[in-house]
């Protein structure tokens, strides 16, 4: 709960002390609360009482102590609060009360692009003016509100229909990955089609449509991996959401979404002076909403990580981690499978990159072998990438086999030529390399042209973000920190 919550739920019972009130101090008081221990604790202070009626009425009381707080902070909770109102006040007969609550709610609904109330307010209208037989409405009147409605629906099928392709591209980023051939990026070209066609469908215009628009063409951009064109659509889209503050959900999530993407793109373009303005937007954003708030300052901390990461200055990423041990790391349950799975990828990193592999190989390990729910993410192969690296360091030769063997299934299966994972499986098979420097030079100069062509690949780029596996090979071969091959890298970039 948040600290307004808290202080609401005070004043409303601060008259009595009751056997509910008891039970919300038993569960503030102790931060490692479980159900067993919460109704033990419970029974044994408040003896003879009913735990469970207890803990519905509190559940009960602190929702509505919520939502009452809700209404005088969001547009959409006081729309509907209304809504409630206006029935309440035609079941009592105050017809003209009514009716003028639900203009005015259709008027704030217009204002606000809420076309959910205001369809539902329009219709009640309809129907209340046909229950009463059409006071003082004419039928030019009639037909006007009624051609309302009929737009006011128009403007919400085209919205469901471009929320649900930005959706269904959300899932197959999320659950299939960036494009990593012109296959994959073919395969996308049914909901592409599809978004143009609802376009193109109809002139009706709005926040809500250019918003939808504007998002699904920036991640299409972003995953197929043109990280240029995918800014500028995010550039556009975030001064749309700027210039339209009084439109915003609560909490803010298609904000936070646009500033991922923009981050994102510019990471992707190595422009790292680019996104202080875009994580300082993050930082000013407050929500009643601690889960949002938690993965709000994920996205804090691992852009601000990032810049860092990439120049393999791994010192200072421990001591940027260190800042966030109470705020997020200690709060990762509060994260959906797939950021958590991004936190853990980078974490490993910067434990790997100070050469402290025990712990890569643990943070990897809850990820990989803890739940098979990370299995469907893209990322998971990602980090069974970087845990064969901290295998081949830790030179545990028999488990790099097995998980060898494993990963090229997949990649089989899946019927892909993805040449960063075959590069680094063929690697740290090889138990031993070249004693001479000379022989590791040409070694090296062999491999250094392949991995030119794999680091211009623009399928290949899509993992590369996330960490320059290659670089790693080249350090191991020319026997070079991994700190100073990245370093070399940021350079040559500038």
């Amino acid at each position: 709960m948040t600290k307004p919550e808290k202080k609401a739920f005070k004043i409303a019972t601060a008259t009595t002390i009751t056997n509910y009130s008891k039970l919300y101090t038993l569960i503030v008081n102790d931060k490692d609360v479980t159900s067993a221990s919460l109704r033990i604790n419970y029974l044994r202070l408040i003896k003879g009482a009913s735990f469970d009626t207890s803990v519905n009425y509190l559940y009960e009381l602190l929702l509505n102590i919520m939502l009452e707080l809700r209404k005088e902070q969001d547009i959409y909770y006081e729309l509907f609060d209304k809504i409630s109102k206006a029935r309440i006040l035609y079941e009592k007969s105050l017809y003209k009360e009514c009716f003028n609550l639900l203009d005015k709610i259709k008027a704030s609904a217009t204002v606000y692009e809420n076309y959910y109330a205001l369809l539902i307010s329009s219709r009640l209208e309809l129907e209340y003016l046909l229950a009463l037989n059409y006071p003082e409405t004419n039928e030019k009147a009639l037909h006007h509100k009624q051609f309302k409605v009929n737009e006011t629906l128009r403007i919400t099928q085209k919205m469901h229909q471009q929320s649900a392709l930005y959706e269904l591209l959300k899932h197959r980023m999320i659950y299939k990955g960036n494009s990593r051939s012109e296959k994959q990026k073919t395969e996308l070209n049914d909901l592409v089609v599809s978004e143009m066609s609802i376009m193109a469908s109809s002139n009706l215009e709005g926040f809500e449509i250019n918003k939808l628009h504007q998002l699904f063409q920036a991640n299409y951009l972003i995953s197929v991996g043109d990280y240029k064109s995918a800014y500028h659509s995010f550039f556009e889209l975030n001064n749309l959401l700027e210039a339209n503050k009084h439109l915003w959900s609560n909490p803010p999530f298609y904000y936070v979404l646009t500033l991922e993407g923009v981050l994102d793109s510019l990471r992707s373009l190595h422009n790292y002076d680019g996104m202080t303005y875009y994580i300082q937007q993050l930082k000013n954003l407050k929500s009643s909403s601690l889960n949002f708030n938690t993965n709000v300052v994920c996205l804090i901390f691992l852009y601000e990580l990032f810049p860092i990461l990439d120049s393999g200055d791994f010192l200072a990423c421990e001591i940027h981690m260190k800042k966030y041990d109470e705020t997020l790391l200690k709060k990762v349950n509060s994260l959906s499978l797939s950021r958590n799975a991004e936190l853990s990828l980078n974490i490993a990193l910067i434990h790997f990159g100070l050469k402290k592999f025990r712990k890569a190989q643990n943070i990897l390990s809850k990820v990989i072998f803890a739940s098979r729910d990370y299995s469907y993410l893209p990322l998971y192969r990602t980090l069974r990438l970087v845990n064969l690296m901290v295998l081949y360091e830790l030179k545990d030769f028999d488990f790099i086999k097995y998980e060898s063997r494993s990963i090229k299934r997949e990649i089989l299966m899946a019927g892909k030529n993805y040449k960063i994972e075959r590069r680094i499986i063929n690697f740290v098979n090889k138990q031993t390399l070249p004693a001479y420097a000379l022989k590791r030079i040409n070694l090296w100069e062999k491999m250094n042209k392949d991995f030119k062509t794999i680091s211009q690949d623009v399928y290949e780029q899509q993992t590369i973000k996330h960490f320059d596996f290659l670089a790693w090979i080249e350090s191991k071969i020319r026997r070079i920190h991994l700190s100073k091959i990245l370093i070399e890298k940021m350079h040559s970039r500038f």
